[in-house]
């Protein structure tokens, strides 16, 4: 069943017909792909993918993406990474109109955290998600209040008696959650030995265990996030010095073994989604071709035009992997 942003989407497609701006909004095209066809000869069009068709479906430039699928294409599998985002991702943005938790919502679960300690988390979320998923607020003040967040998260971390065996067992209880087919994918991936570099501003312990009882922790992944640091048996916050949140996932650094590895992937296939998932791969001097599919979930209406800027394909309450899936099942087969 549809979910209200669906709904209202309709209607937001409704309101670009009536006012005559299907075709100048900002100067930003909002066709869909109900144009003509028109491709170089022997590429790929969008005849071959029919999940770009559906109504749920948007792109600021059809031409520009399919340049891009085509370049991708012609690289092939030895030439690509894929870089995504866990929370909202990966995993469903809600289950039959649930929002769904995140990463550090999953841990908010444990038996073992203080009342004190989940009262002043749950304070946290409520001041600072909200900020997060403004389209009307800043950039610089989006970056300064997750800093914020993440700062004051892991001092109210610091000196909790934590057994981290727990953190498995709270990864089975949310089997559900990631988006259907991400584990199919995640296998092809394998099998191909494409490169996966998952950027989470959540809680990587939570975000492996996951990705692990989903079988989807293959040797050709790597998880970069915040993760627990320990002293003995309490907790000390995390152990990177850089907190990742959702608008600086550009800054982090990635081993060194693991950026010579990626030295010859010039393409990407990038998922998010937030606008400053778009950027993750800022740091990434040497990528060719970037297509970034964006999910978009909450505040359509204001968010949207933003999110087409940002993104080549707009994925209006999607809870799968359908589109990513069409477009590597030509690339990987």
């Amino acid at each position: 069943m549809f979910s209200a942003s669906v709904r209202r989407q309709s209607g937001l497609r409704s309101q670009f017909r009536a006012r005559g701006i299907l075709q100048r909004n900002c100067g930003v095209s909002l066709r869909f792909f109900t144009l003509s066809l028109t491709t170089m000869s022997n590429d790929i069009t969008i005849d071959d993918f029919p999940a770009l068709r559906l109504k749920h479906v948007f792109v600021k430039d059809e031409v520009g993406l399919l340049k891009k699928i085509n370049a991708i294409l012609q690289g092939g599998a030895n030439n690509l990474q894929i870089v995504t985002d866990f929370d909202l991702t990966l995993t469903k943005q809600h289950i039959n109109g649930t929002h769904s938790l995140s990463s550090f919502g999953m841990f908010r679960k444990s038996k073992q955290l203080p009342v004190k300690y989940l009262e002043e988390a749950k304070s946290l979320y409520a001041k600072y998600r909200p900020m997060e998923i403004d389209p009307n607020l800043s950039l610089n003040d989006k970056v300064n209040a997750m800093h914020e967040w993440m700062t004051t998260a892991q001092s109210l971390l610091k000196g909790i008696e934590f057994d981290s065996h727990e953190i498995e067992e709270l990864a089975q209880s949310w089997g559900g959650i990631l988006r259907d087919g991400t584990e199919e994918i995640f296998e092809k991936l394998h099998n191909a030995q494409v490169p996966v570099v998952v950027f989470s501003a959540g809680l990587g312990d939570m975000v492996e265990a996951v990705l692990r009882y989903h079988n989807a922790l293959y040797d050709n992944v790597k998880v970069i996030s915040n993760f627990l640091k320990y002293n003995g048996n309490h907790l000390d916050g995390f152990k990177s010095d850089l907190l990742i949140h959702a608008y600086n996932k550009n800054e982090c650094a990635l081993e060194k073994d693991y950026v010579n590895m990626l030295g010859e992937k010039q393409n990407v296939l990038l998922m998010g989604d937030t606008t400053g998932d778009a950027d993750m791969v800022g740091k990434m001097e040497d990528s060719k071709t970037v297509l970034k599919i964006g999910f978009l979930y909450e505040h359509v209406d204001d968010s949207l035009h933003m999110f087409m800027d940002k993104f080549d394909i707009v994925l209006v309450d999607d809870q799968t992997m359908r589109v990513p899936m069409e477009i590597l099942q030509n690339i990987l087969q």
